[in-house]
């Protein structure tokens, strides 16, 4: 159940936003249905060319940035559960130059959000230590390059 602080997502565009078009207020398991949220517009995205891609997912971070140290701020807790703009752009990193099939998809999903809920050093240390927009943002971005860089290994020794 939502808390009622936390019933103003759909209010404004920041908190409908940060909370991944309302996916971020699901109850169980936000961050993965926050992922989930983020493949349909993966699937836009990556209709434009890769330096356009790349460029909407660097500017992402930017206003990632700023739109979660503002929600968080506003619902006065860090890191709040439902800010899920951070794993969209985590998938977004995931997905960078990967060939777009069903299991690729699937694939990527799979290893971001592994790499998210476990945390490998650094993003743990990353998660603890940097607070604000940027700490919210960070973790996910890391999880996004690790999840990258395993599901391009993966490619290249199956393909």
């Amino acid at each position: 159940m939502i808390a009622p602080q936390d019933r103003r997502w759909h209010n404004h565009w920041a908190h409908f936003l940060a909370f991944g078009f309302g996916s971020g207020a699901s109850p169980k398991a936000p961050g993965t249905m926050g992922t989930l949220a983020a493949i349909p517009v993966f699937l836009l995205l990556v209709q434009l060319p890769v330096w356009a891609y790349a460029l909407v997912v660097i500017a992402a971070f930017f206003f990632g940035w700023y739109l979660c140290e503002q929600v968080s701020k506003d619902l006065g807790v860090h890191d709040h559960g439902g800010i899920v703009w951070d794993e969209f752009v985590g998938f977004w990193i995931t997905m960078l130059l990967v060939p777009v099939t069903w299991w690729t998809v699937l694939l990527g999903f799979v290893l971001f959000r592994f790499f998210d809920v476990i945390k490998p050093w650094p993003i743990s240390w990353l998660d603890a230590k940097v607070h604000g927009g940027l700490g919210i943002m960070i973790d996910d971005v890391i999880a996004g390059v690790f999840a990258w860089i395993v599901l391009q290994a993966l490619l290249y020794w199956l393909f």
